[in-house]
């Protein structure tokens, strides 16, 4: 304990006290609306709670309907609901844990033809326009929030949080952007920040003094007329007496262009923003955002910039986080890389969340590790993502697991991945696993290329094939040229590249390539981010946006690809902006409908549109798609051995560690 002594210390809330500054925060899972979710949710949020956080807060229950996230939402408005519930309460108390329930009313973001807002100004993520609420809906309104609370108490949570940030309802009404209103609610400041006093001090009514009352304040909006710091520390203030337990610190909007939690996100690059509200109240401040390891979460709570720390997506990752780093095994902590790719990813297209390096995630009623009565002698050819994954779950099931690969280190793809800039996240992924292989006694057998006959001579009874993927080179004129590049040769073997390149290749290998080419190589910091990205350290005015400064790009970068359809169209909904708006920011110019005739030693030869034109380069680097590596499977299929193909080896589209871990994982479990 004496490593994370701040961390792991408790904090007294007078009524109550937390074991520990650790916060699960508030993350939409999808799982209120599945079938049996509330028995879904229970084991999701009761094994995070006996992996030793303080604090759950749950995702996002609307007080009424025009609040839901969309049709079908989660709402908590009678008895009945709230009866549903007590099955999570119970099952995080049996756990010894505390959970409360967020209370999130989404204003003009409601995915629905019955949103609201303080004015009937249409949020530019969003098709539907709000219906302006009027004085006697604005009272109705605050009352659902304290009818919410009262009832989240009788489903047994220990308190609610109050979603006052992130551009929902309570924001919509504090920012000038969204409230245009001209009555009591609107206008002034002073006028604008009484609709979230009101729903505190009615909550708190509800509640009564023993119940936590976390409010999430937006402490830097990033948007166009948001707020500035005189206002938040104002606001703070007023929260405080109007019955507030904590305040968690709000960053950014949905709407707002700024990478605020992706993984080119500096990590804790926003706890500078609660600190600056330390000392202006007496209540427990919490900071978030990017804070995922305890090394991280312990340096910040010791140099004073915040009392709690909220870790939604590491929670996500490894539900043993706390307990882990108390006892000295920080080591084994499943890092969250923040890709977002399985959780908010999967939230937007409508599915259940989960987690990229931790498939169990929100599925821990079917996703189940037990222990083999049948313990397998078991090959695994190729230790990128998929294979690591299958080695790692069956040596913890009891079988006897050798990794094999060709490589001389660890990660498959996850080393291409990882020297991206704004990727290197994925080195930590590999790190765990190089942990667990340890840990579980998994053979590991690195610069090996094994083959069918040495496999079945060793007497394995099964083979797990995860030999990933054979780049695919395209049949153009030129195509063996010195200057031919791809991908493998620049990222992972760093070959020399020109100052004038061509980039074969739009999907997410394509951009990869074509950010790594044009990064000017800037160290990788805080200071550097804020700078890029337009962020103004004071928060003075115009919600903390300021001038942006990009970086002159490295080199000159055209992207060519066959199809007409959108560049970035294959990458992450939630990721895919940032890495469009990188490329462009950097003047790399992109070429849609393209018919390549040949390549030189000067250019690249293409048709666009019927007309003949030449792209004139140094380097041409292929990102022209990547084909399954099956070598091996015929012949052990031939040798009568059992064999099973994960990841790439299995489906080489875009390269998928989220698809290659999770079926290995899966694999693994029935094996």
């Amino acid at each position: 304990m004496a490593q994370f002594s701040k961390l792991l210390s408790p904090l007294d809330l007078g009524f109550t006290t937390l074991k520990n500054r650790t916060i699960m925060g508030s993350m939409h899972t999808g799982l209120e609306e599945e079938t049996n979710g509330y028995e879904r949710m229970a084991a999701f949020y009761a094994e995070r709670a006996k992996g030793g956080v303080g604090l759950i807060v749950t995702g996002g229950i609307a007080p009424n309907m025009a609040g839901r996230v969309g049709k079908g939402g989660s709402v908590m408005d009678t008895e009945e609901e709230a009866h549903h519930h007590k099955v999570v309460t119970d099952a995080v108390h049996k756990e010894d844990g505390k959970i409360v329930m967020q209370i999130l009313h989404t204003g003009r973001y409601g995915y629905h033809d019955k949103t609201v807002g303080p004015s009937s100004l249409r949020a530019p993520i969003n098709m539907f326009k709000p219906h302006p609420l009027s004085e006697d809906e604005i009272w109705q309104t605050i009352s659902d929030f304290a009818r919410c609370a009262r009832l989240a108490q009788m489903a047994g949570y220990d308190g609610v949080e109050v979603m006052g940030s992130e551009g929902y309802l309570i924001n919509q009404f504090i920012a000038k952007r969204t409230n245009d209103r001209t009555d009591d609610w609107g206008g002034s400041f002073e006028n604008r920040v009484r609709f979230p006093i009101e729903v505190v001090k009615a909550v708190r009514k509800a509640v009564g003094e023993k119940f936590i009352i976390v409010y999430r304040l937006s402490m830097l909006d990033l948007v166009e007329d948001g707020g500035n710091i005189d206002e938040v520390l104002h606001l703070a203030k007023e929260i405080e007496k109007a019955g507030a337990t904590i305040i968690n610190t709000g960053i950014g909007w949905h709407e707002a262009r700024i990478p605020t939690i992706a993984m080119m996100v500096p990590r804790a690059s926003f706890t500078w923003v609660t600190a600056k509200v330390k000392g202006h109240v007496n209540i427990p401040l919490v900071t978030s955002n990017r804070i995922n390891t305890p090394e991280v979460a312990e340096e910040v709570l010791q140099r004073g910039d915040a009392d709690l720390i909220s870790m939604a997506r590491p929670f996500l990752a490894d539900a043993f986080f706390v307990n882990k780093a108390k006892e000295g095994k920080s080591n084994e902590i499943n890092t969250c890389i923040a890709c977002n790719q399985a959780c908010l990813d999967h939230i937007f297209q409508g599915k259940t969340a989960s987690c990229l390096v931790n498939p169990r995630a929100c599925n821990e009623t079917e996703l189940i590790i037990t222990k083999t009565t049948k313990p397998k002698k078991i090959a695994v050819v190729g230790a990128g993502p998929g294979g690591m994954s299958t080695a790692v779950t069956l040596a913890e099931r009891g079988h006897s697991v050798t990794l094999f690969d060709a490589q001389s280190e660890l990660g498959g793809q996850l080393n291409i991945a990882r020297r991206i800039p704004g990727k290197e996240e994925f080195k930590e992924t590999i790190r765990y696993f190089g942990a667990m292989i340890q840990k579980y006694g998994v053979d590991l057998k690195l610069n090996t290329k094994v083959s069918a006959d040495e496999l079945k001579s060793q007497g394995f009874e099964e083979v797990v094939l995860a030999t990933g993927v054979i780049p695919r080179t395209p049949n153009i004129p030129g195509i063996d040229k010195p200057n031919v590049l791809s991908y493998v040769d620049v990222v992972l073997h760093n070959k020399p590249v020109g100052e004038k390149v061509v980039v074969m290749g739009a999907g997410g290998i394509g951009f990869d390539v074509s950010i790594k080419l044009t990064d000017a190589g800037h160290e990788f910091s805080t200071e550097n981010y804020l700078k890029e990205w337009g962020i103004q350290p004071t928060i003075d005015k115009n919600g903390g946006l300021g001038e942006k400064k990009t970086e002159t790009a490295s080199r000159k970068v055209t992207m060519l690809k066959r199809s007409n359809s959108k560049f970035g169209s294959t990458l992450g909904k939630t990721t895919g902006w940032i890495h469009k708006t990188t490329l462009e920011d950097r003047k790399v110019e992109q070429i849609s409908g393209v018919t390549y005739k040949s390549i030189e030693v000067d250019g690249v030869v293409i048709e666009v549109k019927g007309q003949e034109k030449k792209i004139p380069c140094d380097t041409v680097v292929v990102c022209a798609g990547q084909d399954p590596n099956r070598s091996l499977f015929a012949p052990l299929e031939e040798a009568g051995i059992p064999v099973h193909l994960v990841g790439g080896a299995d489906l080489a589209q875009e390269l998928d560690a989220k698809r290659a871990i999770d079926q290995g994982m899966r694999l693994a479990a029935r094996l």
